[in-house]
């Protein structure tokens, strides 16, 4: 079956706008396996039990080929490499050299998704020299008791610190880098949202994004039961992931999922493939397939997961995707329709970077 026939049998599914059968329109660098937290809503504590996890950082020669794959096959396609991992991506001894090669070669946008905690002034000097256009700090609290029964090993007047650092020396310097600020709801802070929207909204930070929980390909088993609950009746759609994105993982192997923490979703060995063969080729193709015909006894961690639910296509709302498209448009402000849909409207207050912020709702990235 090729993608013509997925698009006639399910017009709303498979490849279209931002989404191409050429190139992934974003691909995910997990650039290590170590992390200094235990995060209650994050599968690392489990994994760093495992036979899979050795504490690898990604090969900087694996980053250099991915950047020059980029930079030669993906423009008009790739939207942005999004470096994070398994781990920490601070805790890699150099990522900023990861990140300067990427922005200096990839030819599109570059992320970098941390917990913050490592953020002290040398480091943000460094962070703030490579040019990487967002930085997204995961935070899940807006009280040092949330933040401490969450982020475990965390101390939030420390990270809340080293975040308005950040802002103040990316103001300071003029950067383009601009500064995201993440809080996946749970049942533990759900009371603090709007304080955190305000909160930082007020402290200058470009967008504020509350996610949805979700159940780590089905790792985590009580988020994954009530998610299956909550599906139950519901005709199961394609999940997003196999037509937007491919994920190099510490170990450099190329995977189709960003939740797989267990390898059940490993392709190719990155060192002895490319990520145009691997996209194109017909591991995915028969992956899409699965997906189309919810027929999944090839793809197992497919089968068993949760998550399609709280996947979003472009055509059913606003994602992560769109916030960094808004970031690449030439004079976007925070005029911008929200990037997350929020379940209240909230009031637009001028910023301490000196313009309106954006404001994020919900979503699931």
């Amino acid at each position: 079956m090729d993608q013509a026939v997925y698009r006639e049998n399910s017009p709303s599914y498979g490849f279209g706008g931002r989404l191409t059968a050429d190139f992934p329109s974003q691909v995910v660098v997990d650039v290590t396996e170590a992390c200094n937290l235990a995060c209650i809503h994050c599968s690392h504590p489990g994994f760093k039990k495992s036979p899979q996890y050795r504490g690898r950082h990604l090969d900087p020669g694996l980053n250099e080929k991915l950047v020059a794959e980029v930079a030669e096959f993906g423009r008009g396609c790739i939207q942005y490499l999004r470096y994070t991992g398994c781990g920490e991506p601070l805790l890699h001894p150099r990522l900023f050299d990861l990140l300067r090669v990427a922005v200096q070669g990839a030819g599109c946008q570059v992320s970098l998704t941390t917990n913050g905690t490592l953020l002290k002034e040398k480091a943000v000097e460094r962070l703030l020299a490579t040019g990487v256009e967002v930085v997204d700090i995961s935070l899940d609290a807006f009280t040092p008791e949330t933040y401490a029964n969450i982020r475990v090993k965390g101390d939030l007047a420390a990270t809340r610190a080293n975040v308005l650092r950040l802002l103040a020396k990316a103001k300071e310097a003029g950067s383009r880098t601009k500064v995201v600020v993440t809080f996946i709801e749970q049942p533990r802070n759900r009371g603090e949202i709007e304080d955190f929207r305000r909160y930082w909204r007020d402290m200058g930070a470009d967008y504020v994004i509350i996610r949805r929980l979700h159940a780590n390909a089905g790792d985590l088993c009580l988020r994954a039961d009530q998610m299956r609950q909550a599906a139950r009746g519901l005709k199961r759609r394609p999940c997003l992931y196999p037509w937007e994105r491919i994920i190099l993982n510490a170990e450099g192997s190329l995977l189709f999922c960003p939740d797989d923490w267990n390898r059940g979703s490993a392709l190719a060995d990155f060192r002895g493939a490319a990520i145009r063969e691997v996209w194109q080729g017909e591991a995915y193709r028969r992956l899409r397939e699965a997906h189309m015909t919810n027929a999944f006894g090839e793809f197992p961690l497919c089968r068993q997961c949760p998550d399609w639910a709280a996947t979003r296509w472009p055509w059913e709302g606003r994602s992560f995707a769109d916030m960094m498209t808004d970031f690449s448009e030439p004079g976007a402000d925070s005029d911008s329709s929200p990037a997350y849909p929020s379940r209240s409207e909230a009031h637009r207050t001028r910023s301490a970077r000196g313009r309106k912020p954006r404001q994020g709702g919900q979503s699931h990235v």
